[in-house]
Order: structure tokens, then sequence, then C-alpha cells
């Protein structure tokens, strides 16, 4: 077992049994549910949605090599510009780069799951570059120095007793402000940034193809404010993003605002398709649009499980999720967590370190059920599962148990020549930490089935001499 998965189970293990956390977590998913409900039911026929929207990411994942060269070339039309950056590591220098002609000290950022893949606050902070969240939930867990708990609220793990304290603890607040209070508080403290800013970074919920946009979608307004206040914009955006045209948004807007926050339409929406143009008031001088892969082909190139790709980030399966809503985000040790995160991240950053999460699942098929894009994510658990058995990804341990395994399943004798009290000392000492601490072991019977009915029925004969063909007594 790699110390990755090892301390996943510690992790898992610590917030499984922390009553507190799970009361804030589940109070918060509970609310999110009773919203969803609501954002659903506006739906006239919310199954073909699903199914329309699914079609769509099939056809752009199957032709990706011709609506990314179509994104660039209308996107450079109007003046943009286009990275492409196979990894991490690329997409850092060529942001760095950016920030470097410009003479950028300064960086505001709006809420983007890219950028936290590729680590770039931590990144830009080691060249001495000043990296600020402007979402609210993303600057909290800024101060705190953690990651994003969650896809769509970044510090759902948190009390408002507990966020009141990180503001007290940092700017001196009053312990019991209010919730309108700390998010006053923290517009007065990000309003100055946004107009200092050298450059703002962004993510892009989606790429239109047909006219070279991406489009944003927010509640709070501060992605507006990154990409039109700093004199550059530049925009990291992952390329399964793309949809075709930009009617499709007709369909993708309200299946995300509605399965992320039960909205019908999440307040400001943007679609910006590069720098200011002459004769507009407002935009950056500078629009840069970085087209990150950092593994994503690892994936595209995995035919039955290229539907991960379809994700348009919503962060349903994650609150649907039996397993999420008793370890919490931070324990996946991943950018991307929940289940949709243990689908991807194996061919993300590798299948060795990864692979248990695909077995941190009770395949339950709820996560699969709530999609707005139908991905079957149980059955891709599964896959993931098969593939790093294929791979020789298991400890030898493991072949060396399945293999015994295997071979005594194939004959009855075999079986019951290895005895109940052999096979409850194999479980105890072979499984008993698999199993966890808190549950005891089953207790497999002295002799098996099989040699039981054996010999009821051997007995039976002996003292009654005729039986119905069930071994009872006529």
């Amino acid at each position: 077992m790699t110390k990755i998965a090892e301390d996943f189970l510690i992790k898992a293990d610590e917030k499984a049994f922390d009553a507190g956390h799970r009361k804030t977590i589940n109070y918060n998913i509970g609310r999110y549910n009773m919203a969803v409900e609501r954002g659903l039911s506006k739906f006239e026929n919310l199954e073909n949605s699903k199914k329309k929207a699914h079609v769509i990411k099939w056809r752009v994942m199957e032709n990706l090599d011709k609506y990314l060269p179509e994104f660039e070339a209308n996107f450079q039309r109007r003046g943009g510009k286009v990275i492409w950056a196979n990894d991490a590591a690329e997409a850092q220098k060529e942001i760095l780069n950016i920030i470097n002609r410009v003479g950028g000290k300064t960086v505001i950022k709006s809420k983007s799951m890219t950028t936290e893949e590729i680590h770039i606050n931590d990144f830009l902070e080691k060249q001495g570059i000043e990296s600020l969240e402007s979402d609210l939930g993303e600057y909290i867990v800024q101060l705190l120095g953690q990651p994003p708990y969650h896809i769509v609220t970044p510090a759902m793990h948190l009390s408002k007793e507990e966020i009141a304290k990180v503001f007290h603890d940092k700017f001196g607040t009053p312990l019991d402000y209010t919730p309108e209070q700390l998010v006053q508080k923290a517009r007065e403290l990000l309003r100055e940034k946004y107009l200092r800013a050298d450059v703002g970074i962004s993510g892009g919920n989606f790429l239109i193809a047909d006219t070279g946009s991406i489009a944003l979608t927010e509640n709070e307004g501060n992605a507006r404010l990154c990409t039109t206040f700093p004199k550059v914009h530049i925009a990291i955006v992952g390329i399964e993003k793309i949809i075709p045209s930009i009617a499709d948004l007709d369909l993708f807007w309200p299946l995300l605002a509605s399965h992320g926050t039960g909205q019908n339409l999440t307040v400001y929406n943007s679609i910006l398709s590069g720098p200011r143009q002459p004769g507009e008031t407002d935009g950056p001088e500078e629009m840069y649009v970085l087209l990150l892969d950092n593994g994503r082909s690892n994936l595209l190139a995995q035919k039955e499980q290229r539907q991960g790709l379809y994700c348009i980030r919503c962060g349903a399966c994650l609150n649907a999720c039996p397993v999420y809503k008793n370890i919490g985000g931070h324990t996946y040790d991943t950018t991307y967590s929940g289940p949709i995160g243990s689908v991807i991240t194996p061919h993300f950053k590798g299948m060795k370190d990864f692979k248990h999460l695909s077995y941190a699942s009770s395949l339950c098929g709820k996560c699969s059920e709530v999609c707005p894009v139908k991905i079957d994510i149980h059955k891709m658990l599964l896959l993931n599962r098969r593939d790093a058995v294929k791979a020789h990804e298991n400890t030898k341990i493991e072949d060396i148990g399945w293999k015994a395994w295997n071979v005594g399943m194939q004959k009855r004798s075999r079986m019951d020549a290895v005895g109940g009290k052999i096979k409850n000392f194999l479980l105890k000492y072979l499984f008993k930490r698999k199993w966890g601490k808190y549950r005891d072991m089953p207790v497999v019977a002295e002799k098996s089935f099989a040699r039981q009915w054996t010999e009821r029925n051997s007995s039976s004969d002996d003292n009654s001499g005729e039986t119905s063909a069930s071994g009872l007594k006529r």
C-alpha cells in the first residue's frame, strides 16, 4: 500500500468519527438537497435534458481534435491568445512568463478548480507574487491555508461560528459577527485588491467553439471584477470543457445551476470573447486562454472511461455520496474529491498512487443517478479497479491472496479442506485491518454448509430410513 493510500485510511477514520465535522457537512448538504429538489422541479423533462447533455459531451469528446482548433481560431480572431499546456509545470511556466513580461506583482483570482489543480497560488508565492482568492469560500480556506473542501462550495466544512473566528483572528472583527457582516468585511478587504491587481486569473465553466468564447457562471460577481479590472486576464481551462455552440448554454447553464446550487440560473453569467475591443469601455488589454491537459489525454485514451471527461463540475455526486458525506473532501488529498474525483484522479495522477480511491465507494449508484450529464460513475469505479489489477498495481500480498482464493473457489473439496478455525484465523490476522477496527469480523462456521448438509442427510437416513428429496422426514 502506498503512503497516499495509508494516509487516506487514517484521515477517513478520523473524519468519519468526528461528530462536529459530520454535523456541519450533513447540515450544509441537507440545505443543498432541499434547494436542488426545488431547482430540478423547474425542468419539464429532466431526463431528456440529461440525455441531450450526455450526447453533446459524447460528440465533443469523440471530436476533440476538431472543436479545440475551432475554438482557438475563433478566439484568436478577436485578439485573444491561446496557450497549450501538457502538464502543471508547463502551465505554471507560461503563466509566470506572462506576469513577468507585464511586470506584474499582484494577481487576483476568481474561483477555479484548474488553478487548484496546478497549485498556482503556492507557485506564485514562491516567485514573490501575491495571488489572492476573491471568491468568499476560497478566500476563507486560503486564510486557513487549506485547499477547497468541495468543488462548488470550498468552505462547506466550516460553520458560521468557525468562519467568524477566522475573521476575528485575522482581522479583529467581533466573534458575534453575523454572516452578512462577515461578507461586508470581506467586500471591504477585497475591493481595493481588484483595483490594484496587475493580472486577473479565472477558470472557465465552458469553452464555446463556434464563437471562440469562455463562459463563466458565479453567484458573487467577483469573476466579473477579476476579468475586467486588471489589464491582463488569463483563463485556465481544461480541454474537456468545450461545447460546440453558444446555443448549448441554453441547456448547460440551467443544468449546472440546478444541480450545483438548486438555482434556476446562477446570478452572474458572463461570456468573454477576447480582450477589450475598440470602442468598448471595459475589459482587459490582453486576454489569454490556457488549455490544460494535465492527464486528460490519458483518460481520453480510455474508451470505456472517457465519459469521466463529460463532467461539468456541478458537485452533485459529492453531495449524494454516502462516503463523501462521512469522510469529507480533504480526506481524498486530491483536487477533485468525491465519486467523480475517484474516477478521474487515477488517470490524471497515476493509478499506482490513487487506485485506492476507486474502492472508496459503496457502489450504491446514487452518484450516477444524480449526474446531470449521465456519467455512469459507479461503473467507471469498477473499471478503474479492473485496470489496476490488469496493470499489476496491487501489492504482492493482494495478488497472492486473490490467487489462493481463486484456486480454492474452483473446487468444493478445496474449500472444505480448510476448516473453519483456520479460516477464522486468516480472516482475523489478514483482513481485520481492512475490515475496520470498529467492526467485528464475521465468524465462519467450523464446518462448511456442504459438509453440514451431507452429515445431516446421512444422519436422517440412518434414523428414519425414508426421506424426501429435500432431506426432510416424511
